[in-house]
């Protein structure tokens, strides 16, 4: 069965916006990070903004490695209500959005790649279809910013690897915790 695995830039603070911030740690190490996980997929999952930014951006794109190659010549499936043509070798979810990503995870094939996308990101999350977050966590702290995880998200995770590059940024891999180790939500007290 494919995995869906949710890769993201964030600060220590959670921050995953506008990630022109990660400029000055970028690397070699980050490179060939993001050149394995590219090439260990083949399908993009996204939400409709991302979609935008990156069909708006990529297909421009040349480099010597491939990565820009490998991005532009995946499959994309877009989460959308509004989207209806699309490019770049993409298609909308039609009905459900967790019947669809069931239906593509039992395909056979690599990982799912899913990058940016917050609010698809948070919906996967509830409807229990992420297998796995890689996090490239930047040593910044924002202060402000869209979250990865919404105020009110809670969910047990199990580190699965740690990954320090030289630049100070960690990559983190976590999975879902299993069911008996889910924990309940704090309760506010007055």
């Amino acid at each position: 069965m494919r995995k869906v695995i949710v890769s993201e830039y964030v600060s220590l603070d959670g921050i995953m916006e506008e990630p022109a911030w990660t400029a000055p740690y970028w690397n070699d190490e980050i490179a060939k990070f993001k050149f394995e996980e590219l090439f260990s997929s083949d399908m993009l999952l996204l939400g409709r903004v991302t979609y935008e930014e990156f069909a708006s951006a990529w297909p421009q794109m040349q480099d010597e490695e491939g990565f820009a190659d490998r991005m532009n010549s995946l499959p994309k499936v877009v989460a959308s209500r509004t989207l209806e043509t699309m490019e770049w070798n993409a298609s909308r979810i039609k009905g459900s959005i967790a019947e669809e990503v069931k239906r593509l995870k039992q395909q056979p094939g690599q990982n799912i790649l899913l990058y940016g996308s917050g609010e698809f990101v948070q919906t996967l999350l509830d409807l229990d279809l992420v297998d796995e977050y890689r996090l490239l966590v930047y040593p910044v702290v924002l202060g402000k910013g869209k979250r990865l995880f919404k105020e009110g998200c809670h969910t047990a995770l199990e580190l699965a690897e740690s990954k320090p590059f030289s630049s100070g940024v960690v990559a983190l891999t976590y999975k879902p915790a299993p069911k008996e180790a889910k924990f309940s939500a704090p309760t506010e007290t007055a």
